[in-house]
């Protein structure tokens, strides 16, 4: 099968691989259909995540047609078209009990901070990922979820994870009605969060980046307000002006390790990685938000620590919020916001390139072309 095969920080190619195997009674092997690039594969792209090793295959955003089943599988059956959650949960443990699908305590041998993850290096369990022809699908009576038969597939693969995260984000933040919000990051989760915001009541949305077309398109997608940070001499004393000194109600960081916009942290995070990235947009959120007020976590950071200033969420009294999506907990209520028209989440996307091309597909991603916001992959194998 062809499947994605990382070499190093910005070298990736697609080559032959040896077709996957049913380990345990409880794997399915899945015929990918729709495939995508996540802001977050960028981090492993970029060399930023611990322990990505090379011969990795990423990709955690994924739909399929099941090909196989072990014999304890009892949900799906061959032929199914499934969504498949980014998250890789045992549906057993005491966190899944507790709807905490990305906090599984059984599926990542190789951590205990967070759950299996498809595609995204050993400390997330080194899993292969979806960027390839077909996957293995660990715990298939979990997470898998069949595809509606009215839902177009572009919708669903974005369900894997952009959606549920950008909900998720929103709603960490315990927005409240009249509340003004603020979301860092313009990327496909800061502009699915700020659509989704828009449930929970709020009087302001604000988007904060500093590429223009990206703010240009979340302004149209979610109805927001969006400004430009290299415009602005400082984006803090900006927000605290603009919120009558006081504050966001709610800061969303949708950014994590790779933020700009600071000399020191992008040095000390990015280029001489002595912490884990540049908690620039953290930093911000942090500094931004009201006294007493909510930091809610998506962007992705790793180990081992960042330089963010703690003494003002203690002094501030700031409630901060954080996890990986849990998927599956937020699967029925946003199938039934994409099947009722109130989220249109294929509308994210502005490029399908055939997996053969991926070098080109991260290129083009990665470096901001052609006015790209989310790129799907399109496997030769998915009629």
């Amino acid at each position: 099968m062809l499947a994605m095969n990382y070499r190093g920080p910005y070298r990736v190619r697609t080559e032959q691989r040896p077709m996957p195997e049913i380990l345990h009674p409880e794997d399915a092997i899945v015929r990918v259909t729709r495939t995508c690039i996540c802001g977050s594969d960028l981090h492993l792209y970029h060399g930023m995540v611990p322990d990505t090793r090379v011969g990795s295959t990423f990709g955690h955003e994924f739909t399929g047609i099941v090909e196989e089943v072990g014999p304890m599988v009892q949900n799906l059956k061959v032929g199914d078209h499934v969504l498949v959650p980014f998250n890789i949960a045992c549906g057993k443990c005491n966190f899944c009990k507790q709807g905490l699908y990305g906090n599984c305590h059984e599926s990542n041998p190789m951590a205990t901070a967070v759950g299996g993850i498809f595609g995204y290096s050993h400390t997330a369990g080194g899993f292969d990922g979806g960027q390839a022809e077909y996957v293995r699908v660990p715990y298939a009576d979990v997470g898998p979820t069949v595809i509606p038969p009215d839902m177009d597939p572009d919708d669903a693969v974005l369900l894997t994870d952009v959606v549920p995260t950008g909900y998720q984000a929103a709603e960490m933040g315990g927005i409240k009605e009249g509340d003004t919000v603020v979301i860092f990051g313009a990327g496909p989760i800061g502009i699915m969060a700020a659509r989704c915001a828009w449930f929970f009541g709020p009087s302001r949305v604000i988007v904060i980046d500093h590429v223009d077309y990206r703010l240009e398109f979340a302004k149209n997608y979610a109805k927001c307000e969006v400004y430009n940070f290299k415009s602005l001499e400082d984006p803090v004393l900006f927000l605290k002006k603009t919120t009558d000194w006081y504050g966001a109600d709610v800061c969303i960081d949708c950014v994590g390790c790779e933020a700009e916009g600071n000399a020191l942290q992008t040095f000390t995070g990015r280029k001489a990685l002595l912490q884990a990235g540049a908690g620039t947009a953290l930093q911000w959120a942090i500094n931004s938000v009201k006294k007493g007020g909510i930091v809610s976590i998506v962007g992705v950071y790793g180990p081992p620590f960042n330089l963010i200033p703690i003494g003002n969420v203690v002094n501030k009294g700031i409630t901060i919020r954080a996890n990986q999506a849990s998927v599956k907990r937020l699967l029925p209520k946003l199938i039934d916001h994409v099947q009722s028209g109130r989220l249109n989440p294929k509308g994210l996307i502005t490029h399908r390139i055939p997996l053969e091309e991926i070098s080109e597909a991260y290129n083009i991603f990665s470096s901001k072309l052609d006015n790209c916001i989310k790129t799907v992959l399109i496997p030769s194998t998915k009629a």
